[in-house]
């Protein structure tokens, strides 16, 4: 008859704790179920299922460890589990997996224990936690603008999945956190294609308005803006209105704007990095082609779509030429560019704040409103609202360590 045992050995992490105790056990051919280890702050936790079978006895194996473990200066614990306790969790394995993303300047026992209790509230069971930003020294500016997020992967599906998703919306705006909530599947492993939206995403600015101020029309243009995020007046109509006021402005007034633009925090670092693993990126703007053209040449996205101003003898003449760029425009130029790539719409990403921006969201694997509107942050998947563009890395799986800058 055989045993099945889970050894459990934790205290100091050293050189070799792993390879002396499966050495120990492939002495007695013992077979190993499961594996898993961990450390943090220099404490290891090394957990082994392991199988002795029937024609072996578990006593002088767990004797030997034993040993080794006090030779270590590890504290090492046997625990006996039932052939039906280990089929209930073989049969586990094929449950719904999905990974909620916990991101901050700085993360505190009470975030923590907000989504953990969530989670537990909505059937969710928790079986691995990581940090993935970087260690933060002791001495460092606590009102820099430093980045924490912890990844949980959790099993099981929730009863009610809009019911959770609120309750994660409201502890993120109650404790000033984002909370992402993803299914974890191949295309989460995978994504291929970003896309950006530009104003007021790739960069702080709504560049129609700084048109506007240089045409005198500011607050006129500001209004109808304002009421076109918040979903209040069709894009095309709000759009040619403002587009009209800026008629007879001189055409030079673009490249002082372009160069004085504010780029949003994080973007320079998450672009670079998307690029250097292979990314393909594309801003889809209700904005003008020639700013984003300056972003493409500066950050050297592969595509770029947004509206053309038309001029002439050196003015704006209040028209654009060509297809307005709206919310079902940006939907389709996402699908065309995935079709072109090869690239499933689940593995791509989708980043705006204003509600033309939606559509995409909606379609994409992975949709995410970036410092959005409440509309647009209810509406989309997930949300980005305390941390710069370079936290969408953490949503899909990168660790600080890993990026290329």
């Amino acid at each position: 008859m055989h045993e099945i045992i889970l050894l459990t050995l934790s205290g100091e992490d050293k050189p070799g704790v792993t390879s002396e105790m499966t050495a120990i056990l492939a002495r007695y051919q013992i077979g190993i179920l499961d594996i898993g280890q961990a450390v943090i702050h220099n404490t290891l936790s090394l957990g082994i299922l392991i199988q002795v079978p029937h024609e072996a006895e578990s006593s002088p194996v767990l004797r030997d460890i034993l040993f080794k473990a006090h030779e270590l200066n590890l504290q090492v614990r046997f625990e006996p589990v039932s052939d039906s306790a280990y089929s209930e969790w073989v049969e586990g394995q094929g449950k719904t997996r999905h990974i909620i993303t916990l991101l901050a300047r700085r993360i505190s026992a009470t975030h923590i224990a907000r989504v953990t209790d969530i989670a537990a509230c909505h059937g969710l069971n928790i079986d691995n936690i990581s940090r993935l930003s970087g260690r933060v020294g002791l001495d460092e500016d606590r009102s820099s603008k430093t980045n924490a997020c912890v990844e949980f992967s959790v099993r099981g599906m929730p009863a009610d999945a809009g019911e959770l998703r609120e309750a994660f919306l409201k502890a993120a705006s109650e404790l000033d956190v984002d909370i992402a909530f993803q299914k974890d599947d191949i295309y989460r492993r995978n994504r291929r294609l970003v896309v950006f939206d530009m104003d007021s995403t790739l960069i702080e600015a709504e560049v129609i308005d700084e048109l506007a101020k240089e045409a005198g029309v500011g607050d006129q243009v500001i209004e109808i803006t304002e009421a076109a995020m918040r979903g209040e007046i069709d894009f095309n109509e709000s759009f040619r209105r403002r587009v009209g006021l800026l008629k007879g402005l001189d055409a030079q007034v673009l490249e002082r704007i372009a160069e004085r633009l504010p780029m949003t925090e994080g973007v320079e670092e998450l672009v670079s990095n998307l690029r250097a693993l292979g990314f393909k990126t594309a801003i889809l703007s209700g904005g003008f082609t020639y700013f984003a053209r300056h972003l493409q040449q500066k950050l050297g996205f592969d595509y770029i779509h947004a509206n053309e101003l038309d001029i002439q003898d050196g003015k704006v003449t209040g028209e654009v030429v060509g297809e307005i760029v709206n919310g079902e425009r940006k939907a389709q130029l996402l699908r065309e560019i995935a079709e072109k790539e090869g690239v499933r719409l689940e593995q791509t990403i989708a980043v705006g704040d204003g509600a033309n921006d939606l559509p995409m969201l909606s379609i994409a694997g992975l949709g995410i409103a970036f410092r959005a509107k409440p509309l647009v942050r209810r509406s989309a998947k997930n949300a980005i609202s305390t941390l710069g563009l370079d936290g969408i890395l953490y949503l899909i799986g990168f660790r600080d360590r890993d990026r290329a800058l």
